[in-house]
């Protein structure tokens, strides 16, 4: 059990704190996995950032990932819960532009006054605040693949063995801290896991711009790649 997501942050960060990591830039998936990764990237002295991607929910069961989209036109599709749902073209079609408009509203919102840390040829830790399904986790491993990461290292404090198994397939290495074998649902495994709002997100993202050993030479202006 974590006690929130920067305790989370913290054990994680922990594992990572006498690795070499050869210019490293830690991503958190928003909103959850922010928090999760300001606490590693403070540890290990890596510049901070967001990664956007967004689940693709089974329309009458949200919950459900079929899919997830992200930055730069990344598009997973889960075919087997798409068929067993059946989710037809149109409602497929419906669900994504939402989530698309969510994404660049994101975007938007995030990136104001945030410039986009450059990924290329460096070693991309991506962070979310768990993982259930694993294609949003997918997702951002793909994008950060698509912008240049030389190595990629998903780090989660508690997924299902199988999932994490399955996500060895896009990421060089997964760190997880707890893989139960019985995987009801994140939020199990925190004893505070309410929502991270969007002002927390731009304000730890603010406050990572303080931390050393920030450097022009690893930032692009928003939206290059």
């Amino acid at each position: 059990m974590f006690g929130n997501r920067v305790d989370a942050g913290r054990r994680l960060g922990v594992l990572f704190k006498d690795r070499e990591l050869k210019s490293a830039v830690v991503v958190g998936i928003p909103r959850g996995g922010v928090p999760v990764a300001f606490e590693i990237a403070r540890e290990i002295g890596a510049p901070l950032d967001v990664i956007m991607v967004r689940k693709l929910g089974v329309p009458f069961q949200p919950e459900v990932a079929m899919g997830a989209i992200g930055e730069g036109g990344v598009r997973v599709i889960d075919h087997e819960v798409v068929a067993a749902a059946h989710v037809s073209d149109s409602d497929f079609a419906k669900v994504e532009q939402m989530e698309r408009t969510e994404l660049e509203r994101r975007v938007v919102l995030f990136r104001r006054d945030h410039r986009r840390v450059s990924l290329l040829e460096k070693t991309v830790i991506v962070v979310d605040d768990g993982i259930a399904t694993g294609s949003t986790a997918r997702a951002a491993c793909l994008v950060a693949a698509a912008n240049g990461a030389t190595s990629i290292i998903l780090a989660v404090p508690v997924a299902p063995r199988a999932v994490v198994v399955e996500l060895a397939e896009v990421a060089d290495e997964v760190v997880c801290l707890e893989m139960p074998a019985k995987f009801v649902a994140v939020g199990t495994w925190y004893a505070d896991f309410n929502q991270t709002r969007d002002e927390e997100v731009v304000e730890i993202l603010r406050r990572s711009i303080e931390m050393p050993p920030w450097r022009d030479d690893v930032i692009v202006g928003p939206g290059i790649s």
